[in-house]
């Protein structure tokens, strides 16, 4: 595996869209940022925010989009070309309506399985060799009722399950940028898994 150098996180900027499932991707790198002690700044070159920090004795850059959820691609395409970074080094962080909260799952390449952020990120590189942070937000039981649930705020409950996911996963970071990435995953799956069946 090729060593992680960009970690983004997805969603849509704006204080309206602050708590909304559709920004557990924003929600997981701002709470990274936060335990890191880094201070995320408004790059327009990038069309987000962006920090550089140090994980695992390793440096890293942190990238926040500042396009809305469906133009993520322009943000992510330019910090790979800034950068100089390959696709396969990076991971992105979203919401997934396929897992429930609390569940938070890593995977590499694939498709988008629906979620724009990800489809217009694919639609830039051409493929989707790249690594995924999926955040459960559930789903509503029916597909005309996707677009205001991902929209809408979760319950106290689901967001304090998801906050736990995401926390989780703030602690098994250091592995996947050591290159444990099984490790990790064991670690992950293992642990929002046992979280999600209390």
């Amino acid at each position: 595996m090729a060593k992680l150098r960009l970690i983004i996180g997805l969603g849509n900027p704006g204080p309206e869209h602050l708590r909304t499932r559709h920004n557990a991707g924003f929600w997981f790198l701002d709470a990274l940022a936060l335990r890191l002690g880094a201070k995320l700044a408004v790059d327009g070159k990038l069309y987000g925010e962006s920090a550089k920090v140090e994980i695992a004795g390793e440096p890293v850059w942190l990238l926040k989009p500042a396009t809305y959820m469906n133009r993520s691609g322009q943000s992510v395409g330019a910090a790979l070309r800034y950068f100089k970074i390959e696709p396969e080094q990076c991971l992105v962080a979203h919401d997934d309506l396929d897992l429930p909260p609390g569940v938070a799952r890593l995977k590499f390449d694939g498709g988008h399985g629906g979620q724009n952020g990800l489809r217009d990120i694919v639609r830039h590189l051409g493929h989707g060799r790249f690594h995924r942070l999926r955040i459960g937000i559930g789903h509503p039981g029916n597909k005309d009722r996707v677009t205001p649930w991902v929209l809408g705020r979760p319950s106290v409950d689901d967001e304090a399950a998801m906050l736990r996911a995401i926390s989780e996963a703030l602690d098994v970071t250091p592995l996947i940028v050591g290159e444990e990435t099984n490790e990790a995953m064991k670690r992950l799956h293992t642990a929002t898994a046992a979280a999600a069946k209390q």
